[in-house]
C-alpha cells in the first residue's frame, strides 16, 4: 500500500550531533549488513515493509495530531501475521544489534579514559583509588586501610521473565561484539577488514534464522545453566582482574612484588535453584542439584588454574630454594598420595614449588571427584597450602612469581571457595506458619500449595549441602513477607523438626525481607523483638554480632507509588541503621532492585552514595536481575568497571564528608519530602483508584487498575519466581545501560537497497516490569 512520503524531522538531524561518529559508524554498518540479510533471505517486501514502520514511527515522534501514528497503526493491520512475525523478528535484530554498537562505544570510551585521568583528577566515586586517597585524607592512613579490608560488594543472582533470550542469541551476541571489537584493531587491513565483514554477516544471518525465544518455559535448572555461562564468559576473570586493578592503583610500581593490599571483596549469591517463594518448581532435589553444579564447575576452573600456575613455576631450587614450610607441605602431600606425587617429580625435576602446586591441582580434581582420601577439607584448607608456596617464593626473591599469578589464584579461592555462589533459600512466610499447623495435626489441615513434607525436605537438603560443600555454600534463609518475629521463629522451629533437634539443623542465617510500606514502618520493631529468640542469640554469638536485613523496592511501590516508596525505603533504612548502631549489630542492609527505575533500578554507584548515614558500612549487596546480569557482567570491560563504581561509591559512603552531607540534605529537605509524600500518594491513589475512562483512552484508569493494582495477577510459567505475578504498574522504565535513541543519525549513506536499514531508530519498547523475585 503506498505511504506519505516522510522529510527529515528536525529530531533525526539533532540526533547527528546527539551520537558519537563511532557508535553511527557500527550502527551504520550492522543495519546495513541485517538490511543484506533480509534482502537477501526474507520474503518479498520484508525490507520495505520494515523501513516503512520505522519511518512512520521516527516522524510520529514530532506530529502533535497522532496522523502519523495512525498512519503507522493502518500499516501494521494490513500485516498478515506471518509478514507481522517477521517485521517484529527484524525489529528485535536491529535493537540488539543496535545496543550492541552503544555497548562497544562504551568500552572504546572506557579504554580511551583509562590511564589518561591523573588520580588527583579522578572522582572519588568512580575510581578506587581516587575514593581510598579521599578516605585517607578524611580519617588517616591506617583507618583507611582497616576501612578498606572491610569491603564487601555481594551481587546475589535471580531468575527474572525479563530475560527471555535463548542462550544461542545470547550467545550470537557476544561473537558480534567480539568481532565488532576487532575492528577498532589499527593493525587491520583491507583483507582482514573483508574478512571480518564476512564473518559478521555469517553471524547475523544466523541470528536472523535462530528463534529469538525459549520454545518451552525454562526450568529451575536451565536458569543455573545460564547464570554459570556467566561465570565462565565473565565473573572467573572479571574478579580477580578487579582485584589486581585495585591493588595496582594502591601499591604503584610495588604492584606485584609486594604482599597485596587489596582484599578479595566480592562474594557472589545466587537465589537461582533456591527461590521457591511461590513457585513449585524450585523443590530440595532442584536446591541439591543447583549447588553440585556451581561447585562442579568451580573446582575444575580451580584445578586448571592451579595446574597453569603450577607448570609455570620452572624455578630451579639451586637459584630459587623451598623454604622449611614448603618442605613440610611436599611431606604431607607424600604421606597422602605418593603415586601423585611421584608424577609431579618426574614432570618437575628440582623444581619443587612446581612440584608442590602440581600436587595441589591433583588434590583439587580428587576434591572434584569427591575421593575422600585426596580432596580438601575446605577452601581454608586449600589457601593455607598456596600461602605456603607463595611464602616461600618471596623469601627465595621470587616475588612476582609469588604475588603474580599465584596471587590471582589465591584471591579466586577466597571469593569463590568451593561452591562458586553462595546459594540462599527464600521462601514466603505463611508456607512456614501453614507447615508448623500441618505437623502439629496432619490430617486436621487443609491442602496447601506447598506440601508441608518439601518444606521439611527443604531443610534437610540444606543441611546435606552444608555437609558436601561447606556452610557458606548455602546457609541464608530470607523470609518472604516478614511481618513478626514468630515470622523467623517459625524458621528456626522447622529447621529443628526436620533435623531432629537443634544440634543436627543446618546453620541458617535467617533473614527477615520488608516489602509493603506497613513493613517497612515495622521493622525497627520486628527486628528488637527478633532479638529475644535464643536462636537468633546463638548465631549473632558465632558471627560476632552480625545480621542480614532485606528491602523490598516493588510491592512498597505498588502499594503507595514510587515516589512515596523511595522515600519510605530511605526512612526504613535510616530507623534500622540507627536500631543495629544501638544494639551492637554490624548490620548488612540486602537491596532487593530490580533492573527498572520502578523496581530500585538505575546507577549502583549513586543509589550507594545517596543512602543514610551507617546504612552502608563498607557492605553492599543487591540482586542482580534477568537482562541486567548480562548488561552489568555480559561484557568483561563493562563489568569491570561496574565493579570498580560499586567498590569506590562503597568506601566513599562511610566517608565523613558523605555522611555529613547525606544527613543535612534529610534534615533540609525534610518539609519537602513530606509534601512530596503526600502529593505522591493522593496522585497515585487517584490514578489506581478512578473511575474508568472512555474506551481506548492510552491513560485509561481502568486499564491501570486492572494492571497494577496489588490484587491484580496473570499466570506465567517460568522458573525461580512467583507462578503468580503481578504485572507492571505506573512506574516502568528501561534497563540500565540500554539508553533509547530518540532518533535516527542522518548522513548513513544508501548505496544499496539493504543500506536504508543502517539508521538509529526509536521503535524500542520500554522492558516490561513485573512482580518478581526480589522486589
Amino acid at each position: 500500500m503506498p505511504h506519505q512520503s516522510i522529510a527529515p524531522a528536525h529530531a533525526r538531524i539533532a540526533a547527528t550531533h546527539e551520537i558519537p561518529e563511532a557508535m553511527r559508524r557500527d550502527v551504520g554498518l550492522l543495519g546495513e549488513l541485517l538490511g543484506q540479510v533480509l534482502t537477501e533471505y526474507g520474503s518479498a517486501g520484508l525490507l520495505e515493509d520494515v523501513e516503512a514502520l520505522r519511518e512512520l514511527t521516527i516522524a510520529a515522534l514530532e506530529d502533535p495530531d497522532g496522523a502519523i501514528l495512525a498512519q503507522a497503526e493502518e500499516l501494521v493491520a494490513s500485516f498478515s501475521a506471518d509478514r507481522a512475525k517477521e517485521v517484529a523478528r527484524a525489529f528485535t535484530c536491529y535493537f540488539l544489534l543496535a545496543n550492541l554498537a552503544e555497548e562497544q562505544h562504551r568500552i572504546r570510551t572506557l579504554r580511551a579514559r583509562d590511564g589518561e585521568i591523573p588520580l588527583q583528577d579522578q572522582q572519588p566515586a568512580d575510581s578506587v583509588a581516587a575514593a581510598f586517597a579521599h578516605l585517607r585524607d578524611e580519617v588517616g592512613q591506617e583507618e583507611a586501610e582497616r576501612r578498606l579490608k572491610e569491603l564487601r560488594f555481594h551481587p546475589v543472582l535471580t531468575a527474572h521473565p525479563t530475560e527471555a533470550r535463548r542462550n544461542a542469541i545470547a550467545a550470537s551476541v557476544r561473537r558480534v561484539g567480539q568481532l565488532l571489537d576487532d575492528r577498532d584493531d589499527p593493525r587491520m587491513g583491507t583483507g582482514a577488514l573483508a574478512q571480518n565483514r564476512r564473518e559478521l554477516l555469517e553471524e547475523i544471518d544466523n541470528m536472523w534464522r535462530t528463534a529469538q525465544l525459549r520454545v518451552s518455559s525454562p526450568s529451575p535448572l536451565d536458569e543455573v545453566r545460564t547464570a554459570l555461562s556467566v561465570f565462565d564468559s565473565s565473573f572467573s576473570k572479571v574478579f580477580t582482574q578487579a582485584y589486581r586493578r585495585m591493588d595496582d592503583w594502591l601499591q604503584g610500581e610495588a604492584g606485584g612484588t609486594e604482599a597485596p593490599k587489596a582484599p578479595a571483596f566480592i562474594r557472589l549469591g545466587s537465589w537461582i535453584g533456591g527461590d521457591r517463594d511461590g513457585n513449585p518448581n524450585v523443590t530440595a532435589s532442584i536446591t541439591r542439584a543447583a549447588v553440585a553444579q556451581a561447585a562442579d564447575r568451580v573446582l575444575g576452573d580451580l584445578e586448571a588454574r592451579a595446574r597453569t600456575v603450577g607448570l609455570a613455576l620452572t624455578l630451579d631450587d639451586r637459584y630459587t630454594p623451598p623454604s622449611d614450610g614448603l618442605t613440610a607441605l611436599w611431606g604431607r602431600q607424600r604421606q597422602l598420595s605418593e603415586e601423585l606425587t611421584d608424577q609431579a617429580v618426574q614432570h618437575s625435576p628440582r623444581e619443587p614449588h612446581r612440584q608442590v602446586l602440581l600436587a595441589v591441582a591433583g588434590r583439587l580434581a580428587a576434591t572434584r571427584a569427591r575421593d575422600a582420601d585426596l580432596s580438601y577439607e575446605s577452601p581454608q584448607e586449600l589457601v593455607a597450602d598456596l600461602k605456603v608456596v607463595q611464602d616461600s617464593l618471596a623469601a627465595g626473591g621470587a616475588k612476582r612469581a609469588a604475588y603474580g599469578d599465584l596471587q590471582e589464584l589465591i584471591w579466586q579461592v577466597e571469593t569463590f571457595g568451593f561452591h562458586l555462589a553462595e546459594l540462599e533459600v527464600r521462601q514466603h512466610s505463611k508456607v512456614h506458619s501453614q507447615t508448623l499447623a500441618w505437623l502439629q495435626d496432619p490430617e486436621g489441615v487443609e491442602k496447601t500449595a506447598v506440601p508441608g513434607e518439601e518444606v521439611i525436605e527443604t531443610f534437610r537438603a540444606i543441611a546435606s549441602v552444608q555437609q558436601r560443600f561447606g556452610v557458606d555454600a548455602c546457609r541464608r534463609y530470607i523470609v518472604s513477607f516478614t511481618q513478626s518475629a514468630q515470622n523467623l521463629a517459625d524458621v528456626y522451629t522447622l529447621a529443628e523438626k526436620a533435623l531432629g533437634g537443634a544440634e543436627h539443623a543446618p546453620v541458617l542465617d535467617v533473614i527477615p525481607l520488608f516489602e509493603t510500606y506497613e513493613d517497612l514502618q515495622n521493622a525497627p520493631r520486628i527486628l528488637q523483638e527478633m532479638l529475644q529468640n535464643p536462636a537468633v542469640q546463638r548465631r549473632l554469638e558465632q558471627t560476632g554480632r552480625r545480621l542480614e536485613v532485606m528491602l523490598g523496592y516493588s510491592d512498597s511501590a505498588k502499594d503507595v507509588g514510587p515516589v512515596a516508596a523511595t522515600l519510605a525505603l530511605y526512612e526504613a533504612q535510616e530507623k534500622i541503621a540507627a536500631w543495629a548502631v544501638e544494639n551492637g549489630i554490624t548490620l548488612t542492609q540486602f537491596h532487593g532492585r530490580g533492573g527498572a527505575l520502578g523496581r530500585g533500578g538505575g546507577p549502583a554507584n549513586r543509589a550507594i552514595l545517596a543512602q543514610p548515614p551507617h546504612s552502608v558500612d563498607l557492605r553492599f549487596k543487591v540482586t542482580e536481575q534477568g537482562e541486567v546480569i548480562s548488561a552489568r557482567y555480559g561484557n568483561p570491560e563493562i563489568a569491570l568497571r561496574h565493579i570498580e563504581q560499586v567498590a569506590a561509591a562503597t568506601l566513599m559512603a562511610s566517608a565523613p564528608s558523605t555522611e555529613r552531607r547525606n544527613a543535612e540534605a534529610a534534615r533540609r529537605f525534610a518539609p519537602l519530602a513530606q509534601q512530596m509524600d503526600a502529593v505522591s500518594r493522593e496522585r497515585f491513589h487517584g490514578l489506581v483508584d478512578a473511575e474508568a475512562s472512555p474506551r481506548g483512552s492510552r491513560r485509561s484508569p481502568r486499564r491501570t487498575r486492572s494492571v497494577c493494582w496489588p490484587s491484580a495477577r496473570v499466570r506465567l510459567s517460568g522458573g525461580s519466581r512467583w507462578s503468580l505475578w503481578r504485572t507492571c504498574g505506573p512506574s516502568r522504565g528501561t534497563s540500565p545501560g540500554r539508553r533509547r535513541a530518540s532518533t535516527s543519525p542522518a548522513g548513513t549513506g544508501w548505496a544499496r537497497p539493504w543500506r536504508r536499514w543502517a539508521t538509529w531508530s526509536s521503535c524500542a519498547p520500554p522492558m516490561p516490569t513485573g512482580r518478581c523475585s526480589g522486589r
